[in-house]
């Protein structure tokens, strides 16, 4: 399991010109082939819609937010007026700006104490490492962490966050595999309150979107959570891995109706030539995307800044 490397690139270059490079491969797959074929029909029509439309499913922007794409493209006049491809680009980018960056914000804490984060998501999506990333995050700010480990079904969750505890200096709260996920967070947040926390971080067991009574237990953590802290979680992240593309909409949907999810944490943009599902999921659900991973070094988990995210698309 390596560790973040927390160093920056001995090149001082900005995110912006970072970020083009690691959405690359989303960018030739999508962006990059709308570009060609637009340069090569020159105007809008049903042939070269047709075109857009086949790559934007190819890419997991879905049929659904495909559909209200394409159907913008054929209804707006300045693209059915546009005199060429530069014009007909424009109209597009704006139109998945629009999708991308409604109702965003940012992952900000509030003025609660211990301030309580909840971190669901299915197993592999970099969960326990998007949690040890933020966990030296609010250290860097010179916050007091915990961590919990509310994954009680693998023994070897419960040790890689230990290890994370370690090494981001927080402190650490299990009761071992097999305990009740409920009673393990009652005692962290007992244990918070007591030692004036600043930031508790709880991982959550990973399979709960296929299994009903695992997606029952975090309905209980919830529960218990709120026993302890009424307003609690403050926040409450669904780490998803843009690599699984369409699995991630309905991973989206199951865990939204269990927990009232507040945020999306999308990782492994980098890895992958469908990053469209980051905008099929802005436009199904409304639920921001506070930050994105491209990377695995710490300075590569990121604010989401939807406006950066499409100009990143669309820059030569």
């Amino acid at each position: 399991m390596p560790e973040p490397n927390n160093q920056s690139s001995p090149e001082k270059r900005g995110f912006f010109a970072r970020l083009k490079e690691k959405l690359s491969r989303t960018k030739e797959s999508i962006v990059g082939k709308i570009k060609k074929i637009i340069r090569l029909s020159g105007k809008v029509d049903e042939a070269l819609l047709e075109q857009i439309e086949e790559i934007l499913i190819q890419g997991d922007v879905g049929v659904e937010t495909t559909t209200k794409i394409v159907e913008q493209l054929r209804q707006r006049e300045d693209a059915r007026k546009a005199e060429n491809a530069d014009q007909v680009t424009a109209v597009l980018k704006d139109i998945l700006r629009s999708i991308v960056e409604h109702d965003e914000r940012q992952l900000k804490l509030g003025d609660a104490r211990p301030y309580v984060i909840l971190v669901v998501g299915v197993n592999g999506t970099g969960k326990t490492t998007t949690i040890a990333k933020l966990a030296r995050r609010f250290r860097d700010q010179g916050l007091t962490t915990m961590l919990v480990a509310g994954d009680t079904f693998r023994a070897a969750a419960i040790e890689q966050l230990e290890i994370w505890a370690r090494r981001t200096g927080s402190d650490f709260v299990s009761q071992g595999m097999g305990s009740d996920a409920g009673s393990v967070c009652y005692d962290a947040l007992q244990a918070a309150r007591a030692r004036k926390t600043d930031v508790v971080l709880i991982d959550t067991a990973g399979r709960l979107h296929t299994k009903v009574n695992l997606m029952e237990e975090l309905k209980k953590v919830v529960r218990v959570v709120r026993k302890v802290i009424p307003e609690a979680p403050h926040e409450t992240l669904l780490v998803l891995d843009a690599t699984t593309g369409q699995n991630a909409i309905s991973q989206t949907k199951i865990f939204s109706e269990a927990v009232p999810v507040s945020g999306i944490v999308m990782t492994k943009l980098d890895g992958t030539a469908k990053g469209g599902i980051l905008i099929a999921i802005r436009d199904l659900f409304d639920i921001p995307v506070v930050m994105i991973g491209v990377g695995e070094s710490q300075e590569d988990l990121r604010d989401f800044d939807p406006v950066e995210f499409v100009d990143a698309l669309f820059e030569e």
